[in-house]
């Protein structure tokens, strides 16, 4: 989720611009968003009181969806990205707009029905409370316009498929887009949960980022430790995934690269005082970080400073405190 800023121009280390590949051309980065949404976020100074009027004390509006928190990061470390997607009614328009004006290149389907939902986070003094809609129907025609988009991706091109998928799609849409792209040299990027994640790994994906939590599912067993949680890792490299991103929230996160090599890292110390963003934030920090060094321990650095910049903020990371902590990276825990 991001507030409607436009990105910061300041010249600074990891905020140079995308590199080229190896042929000459430029690299484009592309995120898939099935299901934007309009986040608005009331915060309260008491408790909430259910079945009673309540008071709000603030609010505030977000863009949100998994590819376009993807798209926004990324645009404040220098990195130029497309959003694909699905918007409908005046709230698609709106999400649109709105990522529009972060300095990101959009792509939106508009769909003939329906509205692009908002979901209500209710930040009461103790608890949290979200209510997410479900959002609009995805036609058939309107798949085969997405299907036709990224058939024009070409090699050096990188696709990142975040998050879950509404109901009205089918539930192969990510393999389905995968065997498609297969043998054209883009780089996929998949961040989901169970059969959406294990389902693609054949087709080797460049990246996957699961949590603890959700690499335990897939695996079928707890991963109570580091070397338990490196070892599930390895099943999923072991299936076809080249690199294997496990975060572990306040215990870091291991990467397990395609050389076989094992990198961990802690986290800085702060308040945590955001969940939602920061998984993709740290898909940013890593994407940018790689195509800037080519290093994977780098990468991991700055993905793990992007993400817990995110969890420190009230919206998405900005580009001078992910600069900020990614500098003292050697003090963490």
């Amino acid at each position: 989720m991001q507030q409607t800023k436009e990105c910061t121009s300041k010249k600074k280390d990891i905020k140079k611009k995308t590199e080229e590949t190896k042929d000459g051309g430029k690299a484009m980065v592309y995120t898939v968003t099935f299901n934007p949404a309009l986040d608005y976020v009331v915060r309260m100074d008491e408790d909430l009181l259910p079945g009673m009027t309540n008071r709000s004390a603030s609010e505030e509006y977000y863009f949100g969806g998994k590819g376009i928190n993807v798209s926004i990061v990324l645009a404040e470390l220098g990195i130029k990205s497309t959003a694909l997607g699905f918007v409908a009614g005046f709230t698609g328009r709106a999400i649109e707009d709105g990522v529009a004006e972060a300095g990101i290149n959009t792509d939106f389907i508009h769909l003939k029905e329906g509205l692009s939902r908002i979901n209500v986070k209710l930040k009461a003094l103790e608890e949290e409370t979200e209510i997410n809609a479900q959002g609009p129907v995805i036609d058939e025609d309107s798949q085969m316009q997405l299907l036709k988009k990224l058939s024009k991706l070409v090699e050096g091109d990188m696709l990142i498929l975040a998050g879950s998928i509404p109901g009205s799609l089918p539930n192969d849409v990510y393999e389905k887009i995968l065997y498609m792209l297969m043998g054209k040299g883009i780089e996929f990027i998949v961040d989901a949960t169970r059969d959406l994640l294990t389902n693609v790994l054949k087709y080797h994906p460049f990246l996957v980022k699961p949590n603890n939590y959700e690499l335990e599912d897939i695996v079928g067993r707890p991963l109570n430790t580091e070397e338990e949680i490196y070892k599930g890792a390895l099943e999923l490299q072991e299936r076809g995934a080249r690199n294997v991103l496990v975060s572990m929230a306040e215990k870091g996160a291991i990467l397990v690269d395609e050389y076989g090599k094992r990198h961990k890292i802690g986290v800085p110390d702060g308040e945590v005082r955001n969940s939602v963003g920061a998984g993709d934030s740290m898909i940013a920090g890593f994407i940018a970080g790689y195509m800037k060094t080519k290093d994977y321990d780098q990468a991991l650095k700055l993905g793990a400073a992007a993400g817990s910049a995110t969890a420190f903020s009230d919206g998405l990371a900005k580009a001078d405190y992910i600069e900020e902590l990614y500098k003292n990276v050697g003090k963490w825990g």
